[in-house]
């Protein structure tokens, strides 16, 4: 499958989650628990290389930030699991440092910022899934955080959503190793064509 591979910018965007200090940055609620996967892939230089590939050959690049109001009034009131933690951590807080895109990843004129991700599943809570169809959009290609909640979720509903769906297996991080190779083992063949980084720019 590898082999012939064939993308068409045109007809292609990359779908970054999360990519912000709270994540990537020292200093950031939630980046020692991220820093060790991030460390192993090399996650982040390796989504440098593969959005300025992306970028050359003409494929929409797409920024999907979560964000909240400071007092998180969007969630309820009884958060648990992992949007406890952020707000425990009082993590994403608009206009804070934490929920800034990391400066090497700043959108670039041409870019799409994606608005209202509140939840894990990108399509969820905003307008993903009506700017890539008004763009012609036929494969996603996602890469971010966290391999197994994040970057899963989303690849799960743009599956289910008709798009051929591309993860980029060194462009992603989770809070453990096992948790992050787990998901690319057992739960990413079904719902995506899992790939390095290299192979995806080889397919530009």
């Amino acid at each position: 499958m590898t082999e012939t591979l064939r993308i068409d910018p045109a007809t292609t965007a990359v779908v970054l989650i999360e990519y912000q200090n709270e994540f990537t940055t020292d200093g950031g609620v939630l980046h020692e628990a991220v820093a060790p996967v991030m460390a192993a892939t090399g996650m982040l230089d390796r989504t440098v290389e593969l959005v300025a590939a992306a970028r050359t050959a003409g494929v929409s690049i797409m920024h999907a930030p979560i964000t909240f109001a400071p007092g998180y009034g969007e969630l309820t009131r009884h958060p648990y699991g992992i949007l406890k933690g952020v707000v425990d951590g009082n993590a994403f807080v608009k206009g804070g440092w934490g929920a800034a895109i990391v400066d090497r990843l700043a959108p670039a004129d041409g870019d799409i910022v994606i608005e209202g991700k509140r939840g894990l599943d990108t399509f969820a809570s905003t307008n993903l899934d009506f700017i890539l169809r008004s763009k012609g959009i036929e494969t996603v290609i996602i890469s971010g955080f966290l391999t197994n909640c994040c970057v899963e979720s989303t690849m799960r509903s743009a599956y289910e959503n008709g798009y051929r769906v591309i993860t980029v297996t060194d462009c992603m991080a989770a809070t453990s190793a096992e948790a992050h190779d787990n998901a690319i083992a057992h739960d990413f063949p079904m719902f995506s064509i899992p790939l390095p980084s290299a192979e995806v720019m080889a397919a530009f």
